[in-house]
């Protein structure tokens, strides 16, 4: 059975549109567009790490707790309230970690991450991608 002219224009049209999107770099829109599902978006602000995730308060608040236990951190001094928490330990060399759980709405929320002393604008940007990893892995 021979295949239709329909058909073959068709699938030709969408193997060069693919292979110029693969050429054009725009597979990169189209991979992020995929992985949006278990969107992280991260960013290096004054010597801190802030991320905000597309899951809610109550897990992310869940998965922070779950982190730093995991880390094996100091016993967290935390604050809460309906529209933060905030996670203040050490880790075992001294350095203070800071972890601030904020509520944007009710599928999105914001994690900052700030390890070293107060005023520190460099930070430890291993150690806040170590937490932040974590925090990721308990969702």
């Amino acid at each position: 059975m021979k295949t239709p002219k329909y058909l073959q224009r068709s699938l030709l049209a969408l193997v060069l549109s693919g292979s110029l999107l693969l050429n054009s770099g725009c597979w990169l829109l189209v991979v992020g567009a995929v992985a949006g599902a278990a969107a992280v978006t991260v960013a290096y602000v004054d010597g801190g790490l802030d991320a905000t995730y597309g899951a809610s308060y109550d897990r992310l608040v869940a998965a922070t707790n779950s982190a730093v236990a995991q880390l094996e951190f100091a016993k967290p001094e935390e604050r809460r309230d309906a529209l933060s928490d905030t996670f203040t330990t050490h880790t075992a060399k001294g350095d203070r970690v800071e972890i601030v759980v904020t509520r944007l709405s009710d599928s999105s929320t914001k994690v900052a991450i700030r390890v070293g002393a107060i005023g520190d604008t460099k930070g430890d940007q291993a150690v806040a991608n170590t937490i932040n990893d974590k925090i990721r892995s308990n969702l």
